[in-house]
C-alpha cells in the first residue's frame, strides 16, 4: 500500500469541501469513544489530532498514544493535542501496534485506505490489544448500498471503503460484538466490543 500524505495545514478545509457531514462524524465518533469514561486510547491513524482532541477534551483524565504514516501530520498533532497526555509514534497501519493493552482504540477516516484483507487483519490485531470489555470504534467510509448515498470523492487506489456489512462480519470474526453508532449515506460510526474469551468446559 501506498502511503498517502495529507497536507496539514489544509486538512481542516479539505476535509470541509469533500466531507460535508465531516462535523457530525467527528461528533458521533467522539459521543461512542466516550462512553465508558476510557483512560487508555489509541488512535490509528491520529492526522493532524483534531478528533483526537475533541475526545480528549470530553475524557480530561485520559492519556492518548497516536500513531500515523504522515511525520508532518504527526508534527501537527503535536501542535493540536497535550504533550503531557498525548504520546505520538510515526508508523502504518500495517505494522504492529503498541502492545497496551488499551481501554478504547478508535480511527476516524484512516482505515478506509486499507483494503478488504488487510482491514480484517487490522481488526485480529485490534481486539488483541484490548482487554475483554474493551471497545474500538471506527469513523470512516463505507461502501453504500445505494450508489446515490455516495458524497465523498474516492479515487479507488488510495482510497478503497468496504461495505459495512462486510466491516461488521470482520469485526465479530475478531471476537467483537458490533453495534452501529450512526450512519449517513457514505459514512458510518461503528462501536466494537471485545468479548470475553470462552472458558473450556471442564
Amino acid at each position: 500500500m501506498t502511503e498517502f500524505v495529507w497536507d496539514p495545514d489544509s486538512y481542516r478545509a479539505l476535509m470541509a469541501e469533500e466531507i460535508p457531514d465531516y462535523p457530525r462524524l467527528q461528533a458521533e465518533l467522539t459521543a461512542a469513544a466516550i462512553e465508558h469514561r476510557p483512560r487508555t486510547v489509541l488512535d490509528l491513524g491520529i492526522g493532524s489530532g483534531l478528533t483526537a482532541k475533541n475526545v480528549a477534551e470530553a475524557l480530561p483524565e485520559a492519556r492518548f498514544l497516536g500513531i500515523d504514516a504522515s511525520a508532518e501530520m504527526l508534527a501537527a498533532a503535536a501542535r493540536t493535542l497535550d504533550p503531557e497526555r498525548a504520546e505520538l509514534r510515526e508508523s502504518r497501519l500495517e505494522d504492529p501496534l503498541p502492545p497496551g493493552p488499551f481501554d478504547l482504540v478508535m480511527s476516524t477516516l484512516a482505515i478506509h485506505h486499507l483494503d478488504g484483507p488487510d482491514k480484517a487483519d487490522l481488526f485480529t490485531r485490534i481486539a488483541e490489544i484490548l482487554p475483554a470489555g474493551g471497545r474500538f470504534v471506527l469513523a470512516d467510509l463505507i461502501v453504500p448500498a445505494d450508489p446515490e448515498d455516495v458524497v465523498t470523492p474516492i479515487d479507488g487506489v488510495e482510497d478503497t471503503p468496504s461495505t459495512l456489512e462486510d466491516q461488521l462480519a470482520w469485526l465479530a470474526e475478531a471476537g467483537m460484538r458490533t453495534r452501529v453508532h450512526w450512519r449517513h449515506r457514505d459514512l458510518a460510526v461503528v462501536s466494537a466490543k471485545k468479548q470475553p474469551m470462552a472458558r473450556a468446559p471442564r
